[in-house]
Formats: C-alpha cells, sequence, structure tokens
C-alpha cells in the first residue's frame, strides 16, 4: 500500500476488537494506523493522551485513514496502575475542557444514571433472570438518584491495563483504545480502576493522589458505577459466547452485591 509517497508499506493487524487497527511498516518506518476513528482522535493527540496524529487520508473507497507515531513501549501491567502516573493522565482528561468541547461537538450528550439505568435494564431483557442480576439492577434503580453527579466530563469508560501504553523511557503514558468514550460522572472511569487494580485499604489513598476524598457520597457512586459497568461488560461477553468471561464478571457480580448492602445498610 502506498500513502504519500513511493515508499510501499506492509500491513498487518494490530489487534483489538474491532479489526479496524493496523501496523504500517517501511524498512525502519512504523506507523500505527487506524481506519475510521473518530475526529475526537485529533484533540487527544494535542492533548498529549494518544501517540502524536502524523495525518489523515481518506481512501478512493470512502475510507479515513489516521497515522499516529508508532510508540515503541509496552502496556502496563495491573500492579502499575494504582501509579501516581495513571491518576494523573485520567485527573487531565477529566478536566479537560477541549475533549469536552470536541464530545460535544460530535453530538455526544453528558449521560446521567438514570440513561445508564435504562440501557441495562434494556439490554437484560431476554437473559437469565439470575439472583446477581436482580438484585444488582434493584440497587441500581433504588441508587440512581443518589448517585447522580452533575459536574459530568469525558470517560474513557473501558480502563483495562491493556489500554495503557508507557513509552521505553517511562516518561510518557497514553491511554488509547477512545472508540466508548462518553461524557458521564468521573466515578465511572475510577471505580473501574480502583475494583480491578487498587486494594480496597488502599482507595482513599489513591483517591487522594487524583485529587478527590473519599466520602460517603463519592463511595456510593463508585460502587454504583462499579456494579454497572460489570453489567455492561458481563451482557458484552454473553453476547459474544465468551464462557470463561461470563463467569468472572458473574462472581464479581455477587462480591459486589454484598458490597453494595453492606454500605447501603
Amino acid at each position: 500500500m502506498k500513502f504519500f509517497d513511493s515508499e510501499e508499506w506492509v500491513i498487518s493487524s494490530a489487534g483489538g476488537m474491532t479489526g479496524e487497527a493496523y501496523m504500517a511498516e517501511s524498512g525502519k518506518n512504523k506507523l500505527f494506523i487506524k481506519r475510521n476513528s473518530s475526529p475526537f482522535l485529533a484533540v487527544l493527540s494535542a492533548e498529549g493522551i494518544v501517540p502524536k496524529l502524523l495525518w489523515t487520508r481518506r481512501m478512493g473507497n470512502g475510507d479515513v485513514l489516521t497515522a499516529q507515531q508508532w510508540m515503541n513501549g509496552r502496556v502496563l501491567m495491573p500492579k502499575e496502575m494504582p501509579s501516581k502516573q495513571v491518576a494523573g493522565l485520567l485527573k487531565k482528561i477529566h478536566t479537560s475542557d477541549p475533549l469536552l468541547f470536541m464530545l460535544k461537538r460530535l453530538g455526544k450528550k453528558p449521560v446521567s444514571t438514570d440513561q445508564i439505568l435504562k440501557q441495562l435494564v434494556d439490554r437484560a431483557k431476554g437473559r437469565e433472570q439470575t439472583k446477581a442480576l436482580r438484585e444488582a439492577i434493584l440497587f441500581l434503580q433504588k441508587m440512581a438518584g443518589q448517585a447522580e453527579y452533575e459536574k459530568k466530563a469525558v470517560c474513557h469508560s473501558d480502563i483495562n491495563h491493556n489500554n495503557w501504553l508507557l513509552d521505553k523511557d517511562g516518561k510518557s503514558l497514553y491511554l488509547v483504545d477512545w472508540d466508548q468514550a462518553v461524557i458521564a460522572d468521573p466515578a465511572m472511569d475510577l471505580a473501574m480502576l480502583l475494583y480491578w487494580y487498587v486494594d480496597e485499604d488502599n482507595w482513599e489513598e489513591w483517591l487522594n493522589l487524583y485529587g478527590w476524598s473519599l466520602n460517603d457520597s463519592l463511595h456510593l457512586r463508585l460502587v454504583w458505577h462499579m456494579i454497572a459497568a460489570t453489567l455492561r461488560f458481563m451482557f458484552w461477553h454473553q453476547e459474544h459466547a465468551e464462557m470463561k468471561k461470563i463467569i468472572l464478571f458473574e462472581k464479581d457480580l455477587l462480591w459486589l452485591n454484598e458490597y453494595a448492602a453492606k454500605i447501603t445498610c
């Protein structure tokens, strides 16, 4: 394949669930190519949240290709997720006016707990109504009002350690794969990170790194979004018939239901 020059580039899959990401190589040169990515990518690049965007090109078939600088680095390991560097980048994302402005220009509307709940209830229809699922939905319904937070921000909504890239020098950290970005309570992102990667005894300390204090109100919001995210991922894996993942998320849901009952009794 040729881009702007006469060099021939060899294209190979860069992985990912969508199949829209590729690695392009020509000699010693490497690029990360994405097909039909959002214009949001340009702002993420300008803010230093993703590797540098080099160019955008519309192909003859109507597809739009974006090329980013190939980063010689690695994904974060789970044990690295509680770091100050991660907390700092999340805070930067959640307080970025340019990111918020661009998502709104692209038609994204702020999402409330009631809207998240409605989406989950709709997705739950037609599934086996297990005791764990019923209890989770009941908790979300009961606490949606109390868990609502007015100050919305840009949220990534999939804070998996595989989406965090650290350069080879360990100085630059990036958060990639923004296809599911929403405007919501920052607790949506924080809840996933804390539940998956931080021991509960250290939640307060990590939140201090981020810049928030753990109080009863925030604690409820975090647990609400932990349960909502667990249901969302569980439904996704059910829809893709990934049984091992389903079992893991069902176990998470059982624990979270018990935890939610303790903090609200």
